[in-house]
């Protein structure tokens, strides 16, 4: 009888020999090949997008540079800026006092002045008064009136 491993190898044979007539080998190679071009190619677009996601995100830390930039561009002129108004500032109220002060002084001096000339037309009075008061003791009549008169008229005038 027939040994049950020669059967055996002898199926394998005509199975291998039936797989190779039919071109099994072919289709499986190019099933395989196929998969790999189609593996390739996928490796070929992820290497593409991995590309262009690189100078995507070059181009978007380029933007983020830029605009960190011309925030402190902006922070910076913000600074310039409140600098410049508060020195104006300070420059304005210096003028505010300095001008406050010279009228302050403008009417101390006018309020002295004023003062002065009271103190002078009080005193020209009260001058008036006792040579008025010595003139008559002493003179009598019309003469003397007279006099007393025209004393008056010059110590008024002399005075003011």
């Amino acid at each position: 009888m027939l040994d049950p491993e020669l059967i055996v190898a002898v199926c394998f044979a005509i199975f291998v020999g039936l797989m190779i007539y039919l071109g099994v080998h072919r289709k499986i190679n190019s099933a395989l090949d196929g998969r790999a071009s189609r593996i390739e190619a996928e490796l070929a677009e992820a290497t593409r997008l991995r590309t262009e996601a690189e100078a995507l995100l070059a181009s978007f830390e380029k933007r983020g540079a830029e605009a960190l930039a011309e925030a402190e561009a902006v922070v910076a002129q913000a600074h310039a800026e409140a600098e410049r108004i508060a020195s104006e500032a300070h420059a304005r109220i210096s003028e505010f006092i300095h001008r406050r002060t010279k009228q302050a002084e403008e009417k101390i001096s006018v309020a002295e002045t004023q003062a002065a000339t009271e103190v002078r037309a009080a005193a020209a009075d009260a001058a008036i008064k006792a040579a008025e008061t010595v003139l008559r003791g002493e003179t009598q009549g019309a003469f003397g009136a007279e006099l007393i008169s025209k004393g008056i008229t010059d110590l008024k005038t002399m005075f003011q």
